[in-house]
């Protein structure tokens, strides 16, 4: 059964477990709280469409954020904000770059949450997330869709991008590892860009995973992109453990030179990005990009050994 109730202008919807309320967060005053208790969730509506906090209920928020920009909004030139956004690929200045600092139109069915941006005025694309909690257990499903509100046809793909806090260390899945014998064709890109140092400490590279630790006092950035059908990432920040999952279809062509995930980094944030299939967009049409969070407590690893990665954190992933 479903409630709305309004009280002192604070509007809340909730249904089973999962609640929805209207709240202000860090300076800005329109925001909505998803929570089951377990875990919540703000999406701001003063811009965006962006997930600002993904957290345990009274616990740290374990994406990034910027002091300087924490409750502000307007401005024609893209900001540092942190959180949870939504970009079209391949990355280019200044398509990619668009301004989503105003604001969005939020609306309630049930317990989705759908947050829709206005058309860009430089693309004439929409953005759109669709934002869904477990009634039980802390997993999230974010369902990004992009738009072609133009009179003609568009190409690009949908590019989720989440920026975690500093201090700690993202973990790449490869694709299944074979054997020559077995398996004689290549199995996935490992793409760099023109700023990629390999033999930078920050990165460790096992046979079925690599790492990249975020160094606060390491100012070179660093990043790669690869392809896995099974796409999936994780962060771990101190014993917090952050998981995003998304399916890649090795039958399309994606950007980047067939990249899936991307993970970059620099002293401020590490990024964990998935991406889409490169789409042609008729006019009106759209494309849908799907992504499940989970978050776990109490997570050691003892080293980064494959061996390691195997026996903490794969059987959180598979789940």
């Amino acid at each position: 059964m479903r409630a709305l109730c309004l009280f002192l202008g604070l509007a809340a919807a909730s249904y089973a477990a999962v609640t929805i309320e209207r709240t202000g967060y860090k300076g800005w005053p329109n925001c909505y709280r998803i929570s089951n208790g377990e875990v919540e969730l703000i999406v701001t509506s003063d811009i965006g469409p962006r997930i600002m906090r993904y957290a345990f209920v009274g616990g740290p928020n374990i994406f990034k954020e910027f002091a300087e920009t924490l409750g502000k909004t307007g401005g024609r030139q893209w900001q540092m904000i942190g959180g949870h956004r939504l970009w079209h690929a391949p990355e280019a200045m200044p398509r990619t770059y668009a301004p989503d600092n105003g604001p969005v139109d939020v609306r309630l069915e049930g317990t989705t949450l759908h947050a829709i941006e206005p058309l860009e005025p430089s693309t004439s694309i929409q953005k759109e997330m669709v934002i869904r909690l477990a009634d039980h257990g802390t997993e999230a499903t974010i369902l990004h869709r992009l738009t072609n509100k133009n009179v003609w046809n568009v190409e690009l793909a949908p590019w989720a991008l989440t920026m975690m806090a500093q201090g700690g260390t993202a973990i790449v899945a490869f694709p299944p590892r074979g054997t020559h014998d077995a398996i004689l064709g290549p199995t996935n890109p490992l793409t760099m860009w023109a700023y990629t140092d390999f033999s930078d400490p920050r990165w460790h590279f096992g046979k079925k995973y690599l790492t990249l630790r975020q160094d606060p006092h390491s100012t070179e950035p660093q990043k790669t992109g690869i392809f896995n059908p099974n796409t999936w990432e994780a962060y771990l920040l101190g014993s917090e453990l952050f998981i995003k999952r998304t399916k890649a279809d090795p039958s399309k062509t994606y950007p980047d030179f067939g990249c899936s995930l991307e993970t970059y980094t620099s002293a401020e944030f590490l990024e964990m990005e998935t991406l889409g299939a490169l789409t042609r967009m008729e006019p009106n049409g759209s494309v849908e990009h799907t992504e499940r969070w989970t978050l776990h407590r109490n997570v050691q690893l003892a080293n980064w050994s494959d061996a390691e990665i195997d026996r903490v954190v794969l059987p959180l992933a598979e789940q």
